[in-house]
């Protein structure tokens, strides 16, 4: 089998598509250059797609070298059969493989093992066989001074087929299609620390039981946290007399054979000692494996959605990191998120300097012509707001509510420490809030995607994996956006095609050193910055009010003399053919393509040229909460309230409804009917109506429901 064809086998695409894709791969091409830049080529591969290609194009990589290790090792102990080599040679299954391998794999000493050294095997071969022979008598020939009795010997030549039967790849095989369907998951409570403070929120899971193929992801992740914290003991059980039956099936040949009661003890021995240790503990682990996917994916699903809320763009903005004791830290940021001022107010308990406050919020908006105010939504966040919403300014100033989600992340990392390094965590934390406000994406990328919060049980998933998964998503995120060059800082820019973080730090020493860029072709003038690397990340960056009104554009300078040779058909210049849908509409695509930019790529030229750098991403709304409702001693059963969807997992969505705790409307009441996943119904930062169903207050569980 070939890349192309196992890569088919799971990628519903052309032969000629995948082709092309790994080409560019190999080309050194990002993924979002090939799919934004090289559709034609791609046949109109999104990223989801090209990103499954180079995955599946390194795991066929990654099977080949196994294969080809595995081959050797068998080959140079001298037992590589011709049909071994071909059922090697043909299986991409990588499970088989491990299998084929096991009978040649360098293992710790086992009983089988004694047993042939003390000259058992054919004994075994015998019991194996089923044929006619009265195995108790022939056992006696194998007497010696390791083996002292027939029973010695019988138990020897047992554990032998035991191990012959353990490494059968039918009867694994068969094993691992019945767990697949049939294992059940069962947990027993660890009653020493049934009764930790810690261990309630487990409780559920004190004694259950299900088929483990109908456990949800979230369900299995929070039982094997469970576990992993010592609170509960787990496993996985199938049917023992349908196992048996199952394994009897592969392994007897004739049951009236004398010696079929020592391989039926063989049997049980195997199953017992080898084989369900061994198939349980896979079954699990491909469980895990799959629940991983999912939360990885959700989590995936969430980060997308966060870094491309809405931002509010270039104000100047007064954000405040809410407090009670130690108060309420202000700063005040200009267009560009710069730093202008900060102070620390106290307008709540215990010191209750409420005029005070108001006094100085006033004067700081009209000195700095504040436009817009970033409240944190943390302790005191719902106190702070209403105590905002109080002061008559003399202006109109938009007043937010922003997710503090690892802003105190932000504010102790190196990067913080870099951008300020004369002020403490807590300024450093009131500026990211204000950031994010004005733009999420590029304040959020500063941030370890892990530590923003907005997954389910991303602590307990494959780090490695979930790393990918998220810089995926953030470099998706970047790309699809643009960034202007002349204002990003180090970590948006290392997010770009091709930039990467040591390109970031040339980039940024280069602006400071020569001023702003004033046109994209600037960039090849960056310390070793080469044309691969501008070739990949030039449609990327913006370049606002420069020479070149398409820098400011997602138009590749590749396309320049096409965009040219258009305007110079309509006998317009290209100033004038931006944004003149007119004149575009006018524009047949055919005649402008070339052996790089086929009707595709002409297509996104002319979309581009109608709204050239428009930012995908919506404009930032006002949000307001009900007014009565501060804590949860304010929340009552059956009250509607409007509230911003603030999470989303495979169960249902958490939503803010002003107080500190976010209620969850399960997926069952998202909306009347089935639904399948909660993505379909909300979006994360989504403004909905809820309907309170139930209040612990105990427990501080809020429980909601849309179907209202």
């Amino acid at each position: 089998m070939t890349n192309i064809q196992f890569i088919q086998s799971q990628v519903s695409t052309l032969p000629k598509n995948i082709e092309a894709t790994l080409k560019l791969l190999s080309e050194d091409c990002t993924i979002p250059f090939i799919s934004r830049y090289r559709k034609d080529q791609t046949g109109n591969l999104d990223e989801v797609v090209i990103e499954q290609i180079a995955k599946l194009s390194k795991q066929y990589d990654e099977i080949v070298k196994r294969k080809e290790s595995i081959l050797k090792t068998i080959e140079e102990q001298g037992q590589l059969s011709p049909e071994l080599k071909l059922k090697i040679t043909n299986s991409f299954d990588l499970q088989e493989i491990e299998d084929l391998y096991m009978p040649y794999k360098k293992k710790k000493k086992t009983r089988a093992d004694v047993a042939r050294e003390n000259g058992l095997e054919p004994l075994a071969t015998l019991i194996l066989a089923q044929k006619n022979d009265d195995i108790d008598f022939l056992s006696t020939q194998y007497i010696n001074k390791n083996v002292p009795n027939e029973e010695e010997a019988l138990q020897g030549a047992r554990d032998i087929v035991a191990e012959w039967i353990n490494e059968n790849i039918t009867v694994r095989q068969s094993l691992r299609r019945l767990y697949n369907r049939k294992a059940v998951i069962e947990t027993k409570v660890v009653k020493k620390k049934a009764e930790e403070e810690e261990a309630q929120k487990f409780k559920q899971y004190f004694d259950w039981s299900e088929p483990l193929s109908k456990a949800p992801s979230h369900r299995l992740l929070a039982m094997l946290r469970a576990e992993n914290e010592g609170f509960i003991k787990l496993k996985i059980e199938t049917d023992i007399d349908e196992t048996y039956d199952l394994i009897d099936e592969i392994v007897i040949k004739n049951a009236n054979s004398p010696s079929i009661s020592h391989l039926q003890l063989a049997i049980e021995d195997s199953y017992k000692r080898l084989l369900h240790p061994a198939i349980s503990n896979e079954t699990l682990q491909e469980a895990k494996a799959k629940a991983d996917i999912k939360a990885i994916d959700v989590f995936a699903g969430n980060l997308s959605q966060l870094l491309l809320a809405p931002p509010l763009g270039e104000k100047r903005i007064l954000a405040i990191d809410p407090g009670y004791r130690s108060g309420c830290k202000i700063v005040c940021l200009d267009e560009k998120g710069d730093l202008l001022y900060n102070e620390t107010i106290y307008p709540h308990q215990p010191q209750n300097e409420t005029a005070m406050a108001m006094k100085k919020i006033k004067s700081m908006v009209n000195a700095y012509n504040i436009e817009a105010i970033s409240i944190g939504n943390g302790t005191a966040s719902r106190e702070t707001e209403f105590f905002i919403k109080k002061i008559a300014f003399d202006k109109p100033v938009q007043v937010f509510v922003v997710s503090e989600a690892g802003a105190s992340v932000y504010s102790a990392s190196k990067i913080a420490r870099d951008e300020f390094p004369n002020y403490d965590v807590t300024v450093r934390g009131s500026v990211s809030i204000g950031r994010r406000l004005s733009d999420p994406l590029a304040e959020l990328v500063k941030i370890d995607a892990k530590s923003i919060g907005v997954g389910q049980y991303q602590h307990d998933v494959d780090q490695m994996k979930l790393k990918e998964e998220l810089d995926t998503v953030v470099v998706r995120c970047v790309n699809s956006v643009g960034i202007n060059i002349n204002t990003a800082s180090k970590s948006l820019l290392s997010y770009v095609s091709g930039i990467g973080e040591k390109m970031a730090e040339n980039i940024i020493a280069f602006r400071s050193e020569n001023g702003p860029f004033e046109d994209r072709k600037q960039l090849k003038k960056v310390p070793r910055l080469g044309e691969k690397a501008y070739q990949q990340a030039a449609a990327f960056i913006r370049i606002h009010n420069g020479k070149n009104p398409l820098d400011n554009s997602a138009v590749h300078p590749e396309a320049y003399p096409i965009v040219e040779k258009m305007a110079k058909d309509l006998k317009i210049s290209v100033n004038e053919l931006i944004a003149n849908k007119e004149k575009i509409a006018l524009i047949k695509p055919e005649n402008y393509t070339n052996e790089t930019i086929g009707i595709l790529g002409i297509k996104d030229i002319l979309k581009e040229l109608v709204k050239p750098g428009l930012d995908p991403r919506k404009a930032a709304k006002v949000f307001e909460f009900d007014p009565n409702v501060k804590t949860i001693k304010d929340v009552r059963t059956g009250m509607i309230l409007p509230g911003i969807v603030n999470n989303i997992t495979a169960f249902g969505c958490f939503v803010d409804i002003g107080v500190k705790e976010s209620g969850l409307v399960h997926i069952s009441q998202l909306k009347a009917g089935f639904v399948s996943d909660v993505n379909e119904v909300v979006k994360l930062h989504q403004h909905v109506q809820v309907k309170v169903v139930e209040v612990d207050e105990d427990r501080k569980r809020i429980q909601l429901t849309m179907i209202i």
